[in-house]
């Protein structure tokens, strides 16, 4: 799994925040099509809870995970202003195809949500596949005006965001625009091999094509390896 070298980083604000991206940033990307396409997937949501990641996962070949560890650090370190002496710890590194469909969604599903509340903790999303499946949406809560949710305001922020859904539980649907709740600062769109990294405290969620993206074949559903990073 080479990465094309030198990486072409690019970055974009959304919001008050950073979004760093990558494209072109396999080698040869169809071979991590076709390692999906050979490996055992896994419902996230086994239990029925209705809450999690909308489908369902494979673990990411360990040289993908390694090549990205590799050049994750320092890009990040230089992108996000991690301490230069905080070591990298890989939390999760997995294929992923959205499969659920709308109306399977439960309340938690419905909504933006945070990976992390960690200072340092990162998500790293290589899209394979085009742009008709959306991309990654990002979000602020209006009733605090929040984009990030830190350790510092997280529980202030899930009494505000709880109260909010159950008095007035949201319709069914994979969340992409803004409504009463939240506002859309932004959007990045999927393009195949294009690596994202953004901080997980931002609130985002994966703006879906419910027409085109809920196909479990690898190579015509909303294929991405994602992984998450802490320091």
């Amino acid at each position: 799994m080479n990465i094309r070298m030198p990486p072409d980083v690019q970055s974009v604000t959304i919001g008050d925040h950073p979004v760093v991206f990558i494209d072109d940033f396999l080698e040869d990307p169809q071979a991590l099509v076709e390692a999906a396409c050979g490996s055992r997937f896994e419902a996230c949501d086994v239990h029925g809870q209705q809450k999690g990641y909308p489908g369902i996962r494979a673990d990411a070949p360990r040289a993908y995970t390694v090549a990205l560890t590799e050049l994750f650090e320092p890009l990040v370190k230089q992108n996000f202003g991690v301490p230069e002496e905080l070591p990298v710890k890989v939390a999760l590194s997995a294929f992923s195809i959205t499969t659920t469909p709308p109306h399977h969604l439960g309340p938690l599903q419905c909504t933006p949500h945070f990976d992390a509340s960690t200072p340092y903790g990162m998500a790293a999303v290589l899209y394979l596949c085009g742009p008709q499946h959306g991309g990654t949406g990002f979000y602020r809560h209006r009733a605090s005006g929040w984009q990030r949710i830190t350790e510092a305001n997280r529980e202030a922020y899930l009494d505000l965001y709880h109260e909010e859904v159950n008095r007035r539980p949201p319709r069914p649907r994979y969340f992409d625009a803004s409504d009463a709740q939240y506002e859309f600062l932004g959007m990045l769109p999927a393009r195949f091999n294009r690596l994202a990294v953004y901080p997980g405290s931002l609130l985002h969620s994966a703006c879906i094509n419910p027409a085109c993206s809920l196909d479990a074949d690898p190579r015509r559903g909303r294929l991405t390896m994602t992984s998450f990073y802490d320091f």
